[in-house]
């Protein structure tokens, strides 16, 4: 019995590129970099001095009462939610007939409600915390403010596997599909990790960029956090035919296992298998795919490992396929990396453009891929592959075919 065909009807998203799709896409294609000074309270007593943030929000449209009970990444998730929606064209309450569900992944959790606690109770000795601490800061809570708030009555989820979650929640609800639990799902993820406490965890593992994000570079430095949230709306071909949807790229594959070796430290082998797999699934071969947008994270250990990985899975045709990562831009938010990384992989279908690698200074013979190197560039890109690959040896891989 053949499974069910599952396709992108919607896109939204948000980072420190741009409050909206257009926004993200058009600064990636012009290797703009978002990356600034990181303004946060207590930034003196911080080594990390750059971030990936987000300027104003746009306006969601929430009242008070619903703002009260919401921490940043719930709120992230909504804005990014929303723009998917209604670029899909589906309004779960007007459609009650369809089965529209939410899986959406964070990597940490309401990291700033947390905090605020504990600044509310050790600092200013306060007997109590804020009343909505708990929704604010559980890790399902973006899922389950975009399942209230866009009144999303089929599956919700939230999914958390550290910077692979994004890519877990869009496998997780390209299943859900494929077994017939819902028409339509909201996939992707939402983080918000620029808090003090978050902060000061990822400074001692001393693997922080103290000037720019160089993915592949031989003087690459380390990763760059920031806040971020991307949305997919996932239906099935049989749902977006009945309802004249406009299909952006069918979603024909995923490949999951983890290394089981180590909590920080990654494998060749891991990432490789998913690659493998992510290709079996969607029934393609090495030399069908044009485009990889990198987990590359800039890291001088991730970016040679993944290099062998694609080397290893792709053979020669590893030298004809366009690679970068886009994390260059936008820096890593964690948990939403996938979801943003999967609005370019489909827009680089959509436009024929592969979005560069920025801040490329310098090649690296253990980074000896095709990295685009600061300026997109032209091609037909008929099928791309997302990577991601976390702490504690998760690793998930999407794939983006042409419709």
């Amino acid at each position: 019995m053949s499974r069910a065909r599952v396709v992108v009807t919607g896109l939204g998203g948000l980072c420190c590129l741009g409050t909206d799709v257009t926004a993200i896409w058009e600064s990636m294609r012009n290797g703009v970099c978002g990356i600034t000074p990181l303004a946060i309270a207590d930034m003196d007593d911080l080594k990390p001095t750059i971030a990936g943030q987000i300027g104003e929000l746009p306006d969601a449209g929430l009242d008070r009462r619903q703002l009260a009970s919401m921490g940043r990444f719930g709120l992230l998730s909504i804005i990014a939610a929303g723009e998917a929606l209604a670029q899909a064209g589906l309004d779960a309450r007007a459609q009650a007939d369809m089965r529209v569900g939410a899986v959406i992944g964070t990597g940490v959790y309401g990291a700033d409600a947390v905090e605020e606690s504990y600044r509310s109770v050790f600092l200013e000795g306060r007997k109590r915390t804020e009343i909505f601490t708990v929704p604010k800061a559980m890790p399902a809570s973006a899922a389950m403010q975009t399942s209230i708030i866009h009144g999303l009555r089929g599956p919700v989820l939230g999914v958390t596997s550290a910077c692979t979650s994004s890519n877990h929640a869009l496998a997780t609800a390209f299943d859900l599909l494929c077994m017939g639990r819902a028409d339509a799902i909201v996939a992707g993820g939402a983080e918000a990790p620029l808090s003090y406490g978050v902060l000061k965890g990822w400074e001692s593992m001393r693997i922080m960029a103290k000037t720019a994000c160089r993915p592949f570079s031989r003087d690459r430095e380390g990763l760059v956090l920031g806040d971020g949230a991307g949305a997919l709306v996932l239906e099935t071909l049989e749902s977006a035919t009945r309802r004249g949807a406009t299909i952006l790229a069918e979603i024909c594959g995923v490949g999951m296992c983890a290394d089981a070796l180590d909590i920080v430290s990654p494998s060749v082998e891991g990432p490789a298998e998913a690659m493998r797999l992510c290709l079996k699934d969607a029934g393609l071969s090495p030399s069908d795919v044009d485009y990889i947008n990198a987990h590359g994270t800039a890291t001088q250990a991730n970016d040679r490992i993944e290099t062998q990985a694609i080397r290893s899975v792709f053979g020669p045709h590893a030298d004809g396929i366009s690679v970068s990562s886009t994390k260059s831009m936008h820096a890593h938010c964690l948990g939403a990396s996938g979801a943003i990384e999967a609005i370019a992989c489909i827009q680089a279908i959509r436009t024929g453009v592969v979005p560069p690698t920025a801040n490329h200074t310098e090649s690296d013979p253990d980074c000896d891929l095709d990295v685009t190197p600061n300026v997109a560039r032209k091609r037909k890109v008929n099928v791309a592959l997302s990577n991601a690959f976390a702490f504690g040896g998760a690793n998930a891989v999407v794939a983006f075919r042409a419709w």
